[in-house]
C-alpha cells in the first residue's frame, strides 16, 4: 500500500478526528479530477453559505492535496478565515462511517459524479441528511455491474435524494436503478464551467515562451504506463519530419514519473523535468510534467493534446481541460469514462478520436503540417464552452431547495 494511504489511516476509522463545531455542507470528491471539477461549486457554497461550515472529503493522498490547496485560496479569496476543512472519507465499515457522520453533523452530503458507498449513505438516510449526487454519470458498463446486484444496488440507490446528471444517457441509467423520473435533474456536465483566471492566462503565456515559443508542441496529458512506449514511439516518428517538435509528457500518477523517464532513456530521447523550471535546450525535445496541479498551466504551453487513458482499455481521462484552454484534442478509441463530452467536442470538430498509434501518427502530422486548421479548432471551442455552461447554476438551485426542505 502506499504508505501516504496509511498517514491518514485513523481519519479513515473515524478517530482522532480534528477538533470541529459540525453542522457542515459535506462535498466529497474521489480525487483529484473531482476536486478540480468541483471548485466553482465550492466558490458558490462558501459565498452563498457564509455562515456553513464546509467539510471537503477525498478518498486519495494526491485528491486531498489538490483540496488543501483549494481551501487555502478560498479562504484568501475571502479575506477571512473561514471553517473549511478537508478529511480523508472513512472506510465503508459500519463503525467507521457512523464515527465520521456524528462527528461532521452534515445538513447536505454533495457527492460528486457517482461515488456511493453503502455503509455512509445508510449513516446519511437513517439521520435524514439529503443526499445530492453532483455532476453524476452512469456509463453502460457501470449499470450492468449494478445490474448484476440488483437487490443491493436497488437498495444502495434508494437512499439518494437528487441527482444532478450530466445527460440523458446517464438519466436513463439512473431511472433503470429505481429513482424516479422527477429526483434527476438533467444539467449538463459542471467540468464546463471552467473559467481561467487572468493571473493563470499570464502564467500559461510566460511557461509558452519559457518553453514553446518558437517550436510546435503537444501535450500528451494523464498517461499511462501502458501508453509511455505508444508515445514515445509517435512523438520520435514525428521528430524526422518536425525536428523542433516538443512533447510535454505527463503521467497520470505520480508513482509513475520515473518509469516515464527511462522509457525516454530507453528510446535515446533528451528530456528535461517540470521539476526543473528550465527551459529545454534544442536537443530536449520532451519535457516530463512532473509536478502536481498543473495540467491546465502546461496545456498553455502547449499547440495540441493528446489525453490519455484512451489507448488502452481505461475508458479516457478529462478531454475538457486542454479544450478549454483552446487546444485540438485527440483521444483513442477508449473514452467510455466521458462519452457524453467526448461526442459534443467531436461534433464541434475540436476532438479528434483515433484508433491506434498509427492514427495518432496521421493527425498529429495533418495538424502540425496544417497552422490554420489548429487555429480553426481552437476558436471553436470558445463556442463549446458558451453553449455548455451553466450547470453549476442549476445544482445550486438543488441544494438551496433540499437544504430548505431539511
Amino acid at each position: 500500500m502506499d504508505p501516504d494511504y496509511l498517514k491518514g489511516l485513523t481519519h479513515r476509522l473515524g478517530f482522532s478526528l480534528p477538533h470541529y463545531s459540525g453542522g457542515s455542507i459535506h462535498v466529497h470528491c474521489a480525487s483529484v479530477g473531482e476536486a478540480r471539477a468541483a471548485t466553482p461549486l465550492l466558490v458558490r457554497l462558501v459565498k452563498e453559505y457564509p455562515s456553513d461550515n464546509i467539510l471537503i472529503t477525498t478518498s486519495t493522498p494526491t485528491g486531498r492535496t489538490e483540496v488543501l490547496n483549494r481551501i487555502q485560496k478560498l479562504q484568501s479569496d475571502n479575506n477571512k478565515q473561514r471553517s473549511i476543512q478537508h478529511c480523508y472519507l472513512p472506510i465503508d465499515w459500519p463503525g467507521a462511517c457512523s464515527r465520521f457522520v456524528k462527528w461532521s453533523k452534515p445538513k447536505i452530503s454533495i457527492l460528486m459524479e457517482t461515488e456511493l458507498w453503502p455503509n455512509l449513505l445508510h449513516q446519511f438516510s437513517k439521520r435524514s441528511i439529503p443526499i445530492l449526487l453532483a455532476n453524476a454519470r452512469l456509463s453502460d458498463p457501470s449499470l450492468k455491474r449494478y445490474q448484476k446486484h440488483w437487490p443491493l444496488s436497488k437498495e444502495l440507490f434508494s437512499k439518494i435524494t437528487r441527482v444532478a446528471a450530466q445527460y440523458q444517457a446517464d438519466r436513463l441509467n439512473f431511472q433503470s436503478l429505481g429513482i424516479a423520473d422527477d429526483a434527476i435533474e438533467l444539467i449538463g456536465n459542471i467540468k464546463f464551467d471552467i473559467h481561467l483566471s487572468n493571473d493563470l492566462k499570464t502564467k500559461q503565456h510566460q511557461l509558452k515562451q519559457q518553453w514553446s515559443k518558437n517550436r510546435p508542441t503537444w501535450i500528451a496529458a494523464s498517461i499511462h504506463p501502458a501508453e509511455f512506449k505508444m508515445v514515445l514511439n509517435v512523438h520520435q516518428k514525428l521528430l524526422t519530419r518536425f525536428p523542433d517538435l516538443l512533447l510535454i509528457a505527463v503521467p497520470r500518477h505520480p508513482e509513475r514519473f520515473e518509469e516515464f523517464k527511462q522509457n525516454c532513456q530507453q528510446q535515446s530521447l533528451d528530456y528535461i523535468c517540470r521539476s526543473e523550471d528550465r527551459a529545454p535546450k534544442k536537443n530536449h525535445s520532451i519535457i516530463v510534467g512532473d509536478s502536481m496541479g498543473e495540467l491546465t498551466l502546461m496545456c498553455g504551453a502547449a499547440d495540441i493534446a493528446f489525453v490519455g487513458g484512451s489507448l488502452i482499455e481505461r475508458g479516457g481521462h478529462n478531454p475538457i481541460e486542454p479544450a478549454a484552454c483552446g487546444l485540438p484534442v485527440i483521444m483513442g478509441p477508449s473514452d467510455y469514462n466521458f462519452s457524453n463530452i467526448s461526442q459534443i467536442l467531436q461534433k464541434h470538430n475540436v476532438l479528434e478520436k483515433i484508433k491506434n498509434t498509427s492514427e495518432l501518427y496521421e493527425v498529429m502530422k495533418k495538424l502540425l503540417s496544417q497552422p490554420t486548421l489548429i487555429h480553426s479548432r481552437s476558436q471553436a471551442t470558445k463556442h463549446i464552452f458558451e453553449n455548455n455552461s451553466g450547470a453549476i447554476n442549476k445544482i445550486m438551485a438543488s441544494v438551496k431547495q433540499l437544504m430548505t426542505a431539511k
